[in-house]
């Protein structure tokens, strides 16, 4: 329709489109409706091929064009401008993740499709591609006790990780018999029933941080290899991360250590939808 000139109609069909495949990725995460959605994109086109083809046969010989019918146009217009816009909002606003482990269970699962909000806490190395972002963060500032977080760690700058903050500059952090200690305190913690992942049962727990912030983790015994910890002083500049699945979980109680501010860029914010299970529903991250 663009390169006939007709704008308006190029418009719709273009934001037809972006419906339709928000539509079909909602759809996505329900097997039985998977296959109508890729019916409705192939439907879309279809029809957008031929009402193209019949407004072309009526386009009389010495019609003159618009400038955006133009191939050049068309191209700066469908191709180069949406992948501009795209790159900017996954740099700026959002960006999709998928998660790969159970580490963060129960409120992340294996084969979650998530978006995360990049702009929560200003913008640091790792907001940009390839590290470009500033070397110290701007427009903002670190993240608070119980945020979920998206960071890279010093070790392997090249993955991105999730985990959840439970310590801040300056905090002393210790594991005892499973409990999380903060300054000295236990963190409040009362059991939540049980929970069953991939033919695994664990026990949860609503964890309360001073704050009153609250969230469930799951642990399947108390004296696993990270229940019991020597006590960490977080330096400054650097948080204490930590996973939901605290038995399966690579964090700051290990190898990966404490994680620079600058590396931290996202607050994980809402699933959408798990390509494993379809009855896993839309909900905000706690």
């Amino acid at each position: 329709m663009a390169y006939l000139g007709r704008g308006w109609k190029a418009t719709a069909y273009f934001t037809g489109g972006i419906v339709i495949s928000i539509a079909q990725l909602w759809l996505f995460g329900v097997p039985s409706a998977a296959v109508f959605g890729y019916f409705l994109i192939l439907a879309w086109r279809l029809i957008g091929l031929l009402h193209g083809y019949r407004a072309a046969k009526k386009v009389p010989a010495d019609t003159v064009f618009p400038w955006y019918s133009r191939w050049y146009s068309l191209a700066l217009i469908f191709l180069i401008a949406p992948f501009a816009l795209a790159m900017l909002v996954r740099s700026f606003a959002f960006q999709p993740f998928t998660i790969p482990s159970s580490s963060m269970l129960p409120n992340l699962q294996n084969g979650d499709y998530m978006f995360a909000q990049k702009y929560a806490y200003g913008y640091s190395r790792y907001s940009l591609p390839y590290g470009l972002g500033p070397e110290r963060r701007i427009f903002g500032h670190g993240p608070e006790r119980g945020d979920v977080v998206m960071f890279r760690t010093p070790m392997d700058p090249r993955v991105d990780y999730v985990k959840r903050v439970v310590g801040l500059p300056g905090d002393r952090i210790q594991m005892k018999s499973g409990i999380l200690y903060l300054n000295g305190t236990a963190v409040e913690r009362e059991p939540a029933g049980e929970l069953t992942y991939q033919s695994v049962t664990v026990q949860a727990f609503k964890e309360t941080l001073p704050s009153g912030r609250s969230y469930t983790i799951v642990e399947q015994v108390d004296n696993a290899r990270g229940d019991n910890t020597r006590e960490f002083v977080v330096p400054n500049g650097h948080y204490f991360v930590l996973g939901d699945n605290r038995d399966n979980s690579l964090d700051s109680r290990f190898d990966m250590g404490f994680i620079p501010d600058g590396n931290i860029y996202a607050k994980a914010a809402i699933v959408l939808f798990n390509s494993q299970n379809g009855s896993r529903q839309m909900s905000w991250i706690q």
